[in-house]
């Protein structure tokens, strides 16, 4: 459920965010507030910033057009504008505002981790959805302009919020954790994301670990027993704690996972003495402590076991993420190119191996980020993907790939060199998966041999 807003004047945005109005000040925002003028609703807030490529400020006359009734910016527009000196603080500032006044009846679901949030974050709102009203994050939204965006998509009909939280250095979770202090924090795993940024993964336990710390009181936190250093952060916080895992001792178990012919996993979720059989409809054995981690998070905000197994039946993940395509002429995509890391790379590799089909091609580009690790990585996926597929194709900066691949290695130089290298070889029962971080725009070999 998207939410419309609860109102706020411009004069009240102004005074939250000691910023004046140019034009008329009692115009009254009702809809969600956008980053893009394009996205406009009627009554909708258009968030205007003067970037070093695009001035954002010159798009609202476009916004008024989508239906936006006012700006959010550094400078007077076309439309009545609250004039700020810093557009993103206002921007958090007003999502404050909001988050507190809906705060007697919502429930806050904070999710974080280096691999899997979003696919998490889909999947716990699917599970709150199944009991109440809620707004979850849009895609991965998960910064310090997304997640204010997001709440501000929450109103007084929202029962649940769940927000995705990203970082790049440490404070960025305490932070958005600020903005709406979580009700139940999730955390995934710490692993090699933002290697670059944060230079060690102590650091970025460190930053994952602001989610717990930035619970209300008396949150409960939501940790993965098999991950060592999540599991330790049951230590920053005198909270309710439950684990969820395929450890014996987890709280929310994992057992008896299958796969079928096309990677889509079934397993058993043991809770509270219940037991429930849950089949997904999407790819990847990794997706079950994902589920078994939404789940927990349901029972934390009152949603039945059995409840949550129907809804992450029907649940969908977000665009790019281990989508699963039948093309024509009896080839398979296997689409996870929104963004990567050796983590969620071999989680990717592993599913592609379990496809049933004929020859199996990883074309793989940059995973970004890494830091002074980043060619040893690729080395090392190159030796991983060798063993899971057949061809390994190693586009652009992602050429280390090949190396560790040996003799079923590729390296092409660029995306349009891939698409044309798989137009001419691929066969009928082929699969292939496409793998990157975003900065690598694989989606767009991913779209080409789709469009065939």
């Amino acid at each position: 459920m998207d939410g419309r807003m609860i109102p706020f004047s411009l004069k009240e945005i102004a005074a939250l965010a000691d910023g004046a109005v140019a034009g008329d000040p009692d115009v009254m925002v009702t809809a969600p507030a956008v980053l893009d003028g394009r996205l406009a609703e009627p009554g909708g807030l258009f968030v205007a910033f003067d970037g070093e490529r695009v001035d954002g400020h010159d798009f609202a006359e476009q916004a008024g057009k989508a239906g936006a009734v006012a700006v959010l910016g550094s400078r007077p527009t076309t439309l009545p504008t609250v004039v700020v000196a810093d557009a993103r603080a206002a921007l958090q500032a007003l999502a404050a505002k909001a988050a507190a006044r809906l705060r007697g009846g919502l429930t806050v679901v904070g999710v974080t981790g280096s691999q899997g949030k979003t696919s998490t974050k889909d999947l716990v709102g699917a599970v709150l959805s199944s009991a109440s009203p809620t707004v979850a994050t849009a895609g991965s939204m998960n910064n310090e302009l997304g997640v204010p965006v997001t709440i501000l998509r929450a109103d007084p009909g929202t029962r649940c919020l769940a927000l995705e939280m990203g970082a790049r250095r440490v404070g960025d979770i305490a932070a958005l954790a600020a903005l709406a202090p979580p009700d139940i924090g999730v955390v995934l795993n710490v692993g090699q994301a933002h290697l670059s940024y944060f230079g060690t993964r102590e650091a970025i336990a460190e930053a994952k670990g602001e989610l717990v710390r930035g619970l209300r009181p008396g949150g409960t936190a939501v940790l993965n027993a098999d991950d060592p250093a999540v599991a330790a952060m049951r230590t920053h916080t005198d909270g309710p704690v439950i684990t969820f895992g395929s450890a014996p001792h987890a709280d929310v178990r994992v057992a008896n996972l299958m796969l079928d012919r096309r990677s889509r996993p079934s397993f058993t979720l043991h809770a509270r003495g219940i037991e429930t059989r849950v089949a997904l409809p999407f790819v990847g054995a990794h997706q079950a402590l994902n589920a078994a981690a939404a789940a927990a998070a349901g029972l934390a905000a009152g949603v039945p076991l059995e409840q949550a197994a129907a809804a992450l039946a029907g649940a969908s993940l977000s665009k790019w993420r281990m989508e699963l395509r039948e093309l024509p002429g009896g080839i398979t995509l296997l689409n996870d190119s929104y963004n990567a890391n050796p983590d969620s790379a071999r989680a990717a590799l592993d599913a592609l191996a379990a496809i049933e089909g004929g020859h199996r091609i990883a074309v793989l580009g940059d995973m970004a980020e890494l830091g002074d690790a980043s060619e040893a990585e690729h080395l090392a996926i190159g030796r991983y993907a060798a063993a899971k597929a057949d061809i390994v194709i190693a586009v652009g900066a992602a050429r280390p790939v090949t190396d560790g691949a040996g003799e079923r290695g590729i390296a092409l130089a660029d995306n349009a060199a891939a698409i044309e290298w798989l137009r001419a070889r691929l066969e009928p029962g082929d699969i292939v998966l496409v793998k990157a971080s975003r900065e690598a725009r694989l989606d767009e070999v991913a779209e080409a041999i789709g469009s065939d």
